[in-house]
């Protein structure tokens, strides 16, 4: 069934050139099952029609805080609201919405509800790296809601570079999962549970410049500390790449294996641990203080193995349910079999990253989840979301039955 079905969404569309895409968004949402009900500004009409909208939509586009039968449209639309979804979202939307400004029917609407909120900026370069749009995006991140980051592409005028609309997969994908975190929050299962995740791939340093890394994006290990907050757990992120997390994650930057491995040994004991992160398995033995000149000949570096963190947390027993993770390109599962005994891990969740649209830099993932009671759960391709929702859901069960 679709993640939308039977779903009432409201379509937040505002003034920027991107406001025609907002109308394919609209004819998605209703051919999936949403109840669909458009919220155009005033400035959102100089791009596309009213009537657009409402023949495409559930119900008639809503254009007036004022101008309705209904005396309170704004807490009418947001009571009964399953979802938010603003698409496009200029800059003067976002600001005023961080502002808690209500001086339209849209802001007054963000503001009357308690339902999830989807923001999907779209603006010219300058005006998305504008220190002030970033800082209000950064807002609204921490009080919850969900931000589509823009593409980089053709904007408007011919002009290249970043602050085009997400592409409606994207957007689609984002609503769905907002509308799950959403009905999974009301559950609560991890309530006064301490969990410990870390995510993206450490840097070993060869001099200043250079370093021995991977691929890692951290989104996999991000998606896990969203969803562990969302059913209340106090989610401590050791990261090595900065994204946006609720205010509620407390957010710890490392770099290499060896910080990751003080950060996490410093912030246990806790009753659930996710080894997100891929850590370097070796590192120069000797880095150089100034950058290496390129001379022409070959060079030579030494590499060591860095700490294995999940091993010593393994042996340690201080994790509660340790999960581990195994990005594989062969033998995946054996392999995966092989690492869940080796480092005394509860759960290995493993993927095949030579697979289309798995594993880095991703915003999805295809994985298989074993336990040391010998159960393995396959889960199809999906959004880090979802996967993330899967591993809780094991380590939850896991923990209830000791």
């Amino acid at each position: 069934m679709s993640p939308f079905a039977g779903r009432r969404i409201v379509l937040a569309v505002s003034g920027g050139i991107a406001a025609y895409k907002a109308v394919e968004i609209c004819r998605r949402l209703v051919d999936a099952g949403a109840h669909v009900t458009p919220v155009l500004t005033h400035a959102a009409q100089r791009f596309v029609g009213e009537v657009t909208f409402s023949a495409l939509a559930s119900e008639r586009a809503r254009v007036s805080l004022f101008d309705d039968e209904d005396p309170i449209p704004h807490v009418t639309l947001g009571r009964q609201a399953d979802l938010i979804l603003v698409c496009p979202a200029t800059a003067r939307v976002i600001g005023s919405y961080a502002a808690g400004l209500s001086d339209d029917l849209l802001g007054a609407t963000l503001i009357a509800t308690r339902a999830p909120v989807v923001v999907c900026p779209a603006m010219h370069t300058e005006m998305w790296e504008h220190p002030a749009t970033q800082d209000n995006l950064r807002l609204l991140s921490e009080r919850g809601v969900t931000v589509v980051e823009p593409e980089e592409g053709r904007l408007a005028g011919g002009d290249e570079g970043a602050g085009r609309l997400a592409a409606p997969e994207s957007i689609l994908t984002a609503a769905a999962e907002a509308l799950a975190a959403g009905a999974r929050a009301s559950t609560r299962d991890m309530v006064g549970l301490r969990v410990l995740v870390t995510a993206g791939g450490t840097r070993e340093p060869i001099d200043p410049v250079r370093f021995v890394g991977n691929r890692s994006s951290g989104k996999q290990g991000y998606a896990v500390a969203v969803e562990a907050a969302a059913r209340g757990a106090k989610v401590t992120l050791v990261a090595t790449v900065q994204r946006q997390v609720p205010e509620s994650v407390e957010l710890v930057l490392v770099e290499t294996a060896e910080e990751m491995r003080t950060a996490v040994l410093d912030r246990l004991p806790a009753e659930v641990v996710v080894m997100a992160a891929a850590v370097a398995d070796y590192r120069p033995v000797a880095p150089a203080d100034e950058k290496i000149k390129k001379s022409g000949e070959d060079r030579t570096i030494t590499l060591e193995p860095t700490p294995d963190i999940l091993a010593e947390l393994g042996r340690s027993g201080a994790a509660g349910t340790l999960v581990g993770f195994a990005a594989e390109t062969s033998d995946v599962l054996a392999n995966a079999e092989a690492k869940l005994h080796a480092k005394g891990a509860d759960i290995i969740v493993v993927n095949d990253v030579s697979a289309p649209k798995v594993g880095f830099d991703h915003d999805t993932n295809e994985v298989t989840l074993l336990d040391a009671a010998g159960d393995r759960t396959a889960v199809p391709l999906t959004s880090k979301r979802d996967v993330a929702q899967a591993i809780l859901d094991r380590a939850v069960t896991l923990r209830n039955l000791r």
